[in-house]
């Protein structure tokens, strides 16, 4: 950055190629934040150190949860820094919604609101193309199950065993839109996705073994969640076609991500 090189941890090798995961060793998700209770829900903020996981300058990071009358679950993020930095934040919890431990994903229904999409490596580190969406098993500009072309013989499934892509949402960056939707057949319950942020990456729990065990104590199996995170493209730093992830003194980094919830009318 700026001509000097900060070294990232590399904690993640997906096809044997190490990178920088989830901002790194110990990153956000890991470290304690301070919280309050606001007139617009819960506030949590870090200041996260000069230095820390290898990133430049002080960055001092805010974000508000917040829930309404209309089932919409709201996160707005904010950070200001006191070096020119890098910063991409994004929402990683998982989704079935047909119930915690109640079957795979494979028969929800998804649109993504996006022309096209991040092919990635062996790593699964986007090469920097963007490629339509056309002809291809990314294409969920029409609903689809996520199960329909999941395995299918396209090299980018099997890079990531099914899809942990990124999407380019068809959406300038900042302007506040719709950028997917989920429906379960079998409840009827509808998550809607509406973000500030260019990106959308959609993950089909292909690396889930189990392990993870949910808050009803119920174990994660392969398949039994989706993610769909609002985020800026990975792997921005090095490639100059992406939007920009650097944020620079004196300017606010924000982005505002809401989950909507509804049923659909039998």
């Amino acid at each position: 950055l700026d001509g000097k090189d900060h070294v990232l941890a590399t904690n993640n090798d997906p096809g044997g190629i190490p990178c920088h995961l989830h901002g790194g060793l110990t990153g956000f998700s890991k470290v304690l934040w301070s919280g309050r209770i606001t007139d617009e829900g819960v506030e949590f903020s870090y200041i996260s150190q000069d230095g820390e996981e290898g990133y430049p300058g002080q960055l001092t990071v805010k974000v508000v949860y917040s829930l309404n009358d209309k089932n919409e679950l709201g996160i707005e993020y904010t950070a200001t820094t006191n070096k020119a930095t890098v910063i991409n934040l994004t929402h990683h919890s998982f989704f079935n919604l047909a119930g915690e431990g109640n079957g795979d994903i494979l028969n929800h229904e998804l649109i993504i609101n996006a022309d096209s999409y991040l092919p990635v490596d062996q790593g699964l580190i986007p090469t920097g193309e963007l490629k339509k969406v056309s002809a291809t098993a990314f294409d969920f500009l029409k609903a689809h199950t996520m199960g329909e072309r999941i395995d299918g013989n396209e090299v980018q499934l099997q890079y990531g065993k099914g899809y942990d892509h990124n999407w380019v949402l068809n959406k300038k960056p900042g302007e506040y839109e719709l950028a997917a939707i989920v429906a379960e057949p079998i409840s009827g319950r509808i998550m809607e996705v509406w973000t500030t942020e260019p990106g959308l990456q959609f993950y089909s729990g292909n690396f889930l073994d189990g392990k993870d065990v949910g808050k009803g104590n119920k174990p994660y199996p392969f398949r039994s969640a989706f993610c769909l995170e609002a985020q800026h493209f990975p792997d921005s730093p090095n490639h100059t076609n992406f939007p920009t992830t650097r944020l620079n003194p004196g300017e606010t980094y924000h982005q505002k991500t809401v989950y909507a919830f509804s049923v659909a009318e039998k």
